[in-house]
């Protein structure tokens, strides 16, 4: 059985860093692309980032570009969010994902498991 668990979140003042982690468990870890998804209150959730199997090519939505990096030890089994700049509009529950994919009509998606979330919130 796949789990994947998030750390790292909590309160933070806007312009401030917060790293979140997220260990897997019961799968073949580096055969799988790793993303983190976000869901802000009364919204739908969207994609954050991705990062391949290796952890050579990472891809970020337009919101979080230049501020946020994912990456990835497959040694250890974790992939990490490092979030920085932080904005109220990052506000959110973030997840981690496995098995996430590109589509040719949108953002990654997964296709794997999820993880319980954690939750970020960024005050003004």
């Amino acid at each position: 059985q796949v789990h994947l668990v998030e750390s790292g979140g909590g309160l933070v003042q806007a312009g401030g860093s917060l790293r979140l982690s997220c260990a897997a468990s019961g799968l073949t870890f580096s055969n799988y692309a790793m993303g983190w998804f976000r869901q802000a209150p009364g919204k739908e959730r969207e994609f954050v980032a991705r990062i391949n199997w290796s952890g050579g090519i990472a891809d970020y939505a337009d919101s979080v570009k230049g501020r946020f990096t994912i990456s990835r030890d497959n040694a250890k089994n974790t992939v990490t969010l490092q979030m920085n700049s932080l904005k109220p509009e990052d506000t959110g529950v973030y997840y981690c994902a496995s098995d996430v994919l590109y589509m040719s009509n949108g953002p990654p998606k997964a296709f794997g498991s999820w993880g319980q979330g954690t939750q970020v919130t960024v005050s003004s």
